[in-house]
């Protein structure tokens, strides 16, 4: 039987009689939204051809972007680590999706990078191909689109056969789920749950319609752990739930520990 995911957000933030304090009943959201929704799993075409479709097409260029050819090189022999991918030409171009992992290369450390957030200023987005060799055996392969993974991945053991396959768009894990507040024209983001092995895994995202973060947080195995973070259509922050560090925390309850106005006037703190 298929699992059927659905996600229910409803106000539940209210104030405890005897101390003011207000509390965060666990499994539920914090903000209104009544405007009814469809789950749908993410684009699966995502096995366009490497280079731009074109009938001569253009050097170093994917999916309509130009790009610079750079390689890493470690080690000696057969246990040299060669990386072989591509970078977008524009150096100073910021991160601009939802994705949990950015790669990207890094100027002073002279390697490709795997880390939540990028600075511009400190390296270039990964953009294309990408192999990764041990000695002659390629042990993984795939494409980045501006810092995200894409399309088809797969990783191969030292004796060339094939360990891992999997699929992304644009970061996301294939069995993502994702929701617009324009079904038909996918223009108007409204929600993204990232999904691995049919658990929820990795970083969580709700917009308001007018394209503003409204809710992010991130999901280990399925639970809510760290900081949830919940801003106001204005782009100010709402308030922070502070959840466990770490999944299956039982003792650990979430409590709401920062909360501010519309105008940015703090009005909780714990």
């Amino acid at each position: 039987m298929k699992k059927l995911f659905l996600f229910l957000f409803v106000p539940v933030i209210g104030f405890a009689q005897q101390n003011n304090e207000p509390r965060v009943q666990e499994g539920q959201f914090t903000f209104d939204t009544d405007k009814p929704f469809k789950l749908l799993t993410l684009d699966e075409k995502i096995d366009a051809p490497i280079a731009t479709k074109k009938k001569k097409p253009k050097r170093k260029t994917f999916y309509g972007i130009k790009t610079k050819k750079g390689f890493t090189r470690k080690g000696f022999g057969d246990k040299m680590v060669l990386e072989l991918f591509y970078v977008l030409k524009k150096k100073q171009e910021k991160f601009t999706g939802f994705a949990r992992d950015i790669y990207w290369y890094d100027y002073t450390r002279r390697e490709v990078r795997r880390t939540s957030s990028f600075d511009p200023k400190k390296g270039v987005l990964l953009h294309g191909p990408y192999k990764k060799m041990i000695g002659p055996v390629v042990v993984e392969e795939g494409i980045y689109y501006k810092g995200a993974k894409h399309g088809r991945w797969m990783q191969f053991n030292r004796q060339d056969l094939v360990e891992d396959k999997s699929k992304y768009y644009k970061g996301w894990p294939k069995d993502s789920y994702v929701t617009y507040y324009d079904p038909n024209e996918r223009k108007h983001l409204k929600e993204v749950t990232p999904m691995e092995y049919n658990e929820k895994d990795g970083y969580y995202y709700m917009m308001h319609e007018n394209g503003v973060v409204a809710v992010q947080g991130e999901y280990k195995w399925n639970e809510k752990i760290g900081d949830w973070i919940e801003n106001y259509s204005n782009g100010k922050r709402k308030r922070v739930i502070a959840y466990a560090k770490e999944p299956f925390d039982k003792d650990y309850k979430p409590y709401i520990r920062k909360e501010w106005d519309e105008k940015g006037k703090e009005i909780y703190s714990k």
